[in-house]
């Protein structure tokens, strides 16, 4: 009886340090991004990215892409203004933890077993701006599909950030019905490569 008494204090003592610090995350994510509309770009643009996509009439589905160019230019120059906000967070605050699950404070404990989210999302913006523009060769469908990836995998890191991977993966899949490993797939080679190298997975 003992045993489980103190398991359970030790564990409701976890859960509330671990649930005060993703209030410190959020609440520190939620202010950078408070000045931008990236969430409300975001959805208007997959939104029009599946109404491009199941268009039928080739002359209708080239003016949607038309009208969507703004919103890319738009959430791209407002990504990259929100990326430079974030920089000026302390390094220590802006460390996610590598770990799949969410223990408080254990980028602290463990600074070598995390990553920094201005990176990230630094690298983010390189590859959100880079598939957004014109490349030679590739449709319209193929633009679509990388750039979409390449949203879903910042949004990953966002609520990585604020919980836990596990969670985040989770999200992904309730969200957009995509497993974190597919996104990783069909995001740029070159934004793989580097994200592996900094995140380690």
């Amino acid at each position: 009886m003992d045993i489980f008494i103190s398991v359970f204090i030790i564990g409701f003592g976890l859960n509330s340090f671990t649930q005060r610090d993703q209030q410190v995350r959020i609440a520190l994510l939620g202010a950078c991004l408070a000045k931008f509309q990236i969430e409300k770009l975001m959805e208007s643009l997959l939104q029009g990215y599946l109404r491009a996509l199941g268009e039928p009439d080739a002359q209708r589905r080239a003016a949607i892409w038309s009208m969507l160019e703004p919103a890319e230019t738009e959430l791209c120059n407002q990504f990259n203004a929100f990326v430079l906000s974030f920089s000026k967070v302390p390094e220590p605050q802006a460390r996610i933890s590598k770990l799949p699950f969410a223990l408080p404070y254990i980028t602290k404990w463990l600074p070598g077993y995390s990553f920094d989210a201005r990176k990230a999302l630094s690298l983010h913006a390189h590859a959100i701006t880079l598939a957004a523009s014109p490349q030679p060769g590739l449709s319209q469908k193929d633009k679509a599909f990388t750039l979409m990836a390449e949203l879903f995998l910042m949004q990953h890191t966002c609520h990585w950030f604020c919980r836990s991977r596990m969670v985040a993966s989770a999200r992904l899949v309730a969200q957009h019905k995509s497993p974190y490993a597919q996104v990783l797939r069909s995001v740029a080679s070159s934004t793989r490569e580097a994200y592996r190298a900094l995140v380690g997975v």
